[in-house]
């Protein structure tokens, strides 16, 4: 009969076979130089687009386990780019009130698959202080190692409280405003 002590040194290789042996998932990460955030406002029926310069992702995706999957953005509200005289007024109190709200987030809370690399994601959308619940259209595209999240969905820019007192006339500046992405992302496979 063979006997096994159980060193320091034999729980050591046990655990290394163990996650050896089990699935692992790629590291996930925002690729900045690949990825945009754009919305377009209409301006006296105008449509005028803009953009976000700085913004972070973080992804747990995994197409076999949606149910698991997780997906969060962090938008620099003071990082919005339309033109010189924007620039200096969208970080004011009326507009994005940068002091008091640096950030906008998105958390997802459900992903749904709707057939072809194309998927709903669900979830809170978060901007100078207001939150509502989204759902997103997101077409994804594996192009090597990286893949791509484009997509587009409407908000109502006064919900959020963007544009206050006279800048709440939407004959001025219009109520929607297009959001529009592409997001290049490293270590997912199998869309």
């Amino acid at each position: 009969m063979w006997k096994f002590a159980h060193t320091p040194a034999t729980l050591v290789l046990g655990g290394v076979l163990a996650m050896a042996s089990a699935p692992v998932l790629a590291q996930q990460a925002l690729i900045p130089a690949q990825s945009e955030i754009v919305f377009v406002s209409k301006q006296m029926g105008v449509p005028v687009e803009g953009r976000f310069k700085k913004f972070d992702a973080q992804v747990s995706f995994d197409a076999a386990r949606l149910a698991s999957s997780k997906i969060s953005l962090t938008i620099d509200t003071g990082s919005a780019s339309l033109s010189k005289e924007a620039e200096a007024e969208l970080p004011k109190p009326v507009w994005f009130n940068v002091a008091k709200f640096p950030q906008a987030t998105f958390h997802s809370t459900a992903i749904k698959s709707v057939g072809a690399g194309k998927y709903e994601v669900a979830g809170k959308l978060s901007i100078k202080g207001a939150s509502q619940d989204v759902v997103i259209p997101v077409a994804l595209a594996q192009n090597g190692a990286t893949t791509t999240a484009t997509g587009s969905f409407a908000i109502k820019r006064l919900t959020f409280k963007i544009g206050e007192n006279e800048w709440a006339d939407t004959s001025m500046v219009a109520d929607e405003v297009q959001v529009k992405f592409k997001l290049a992302l490293s270590g997912i496979s199998g869309i």
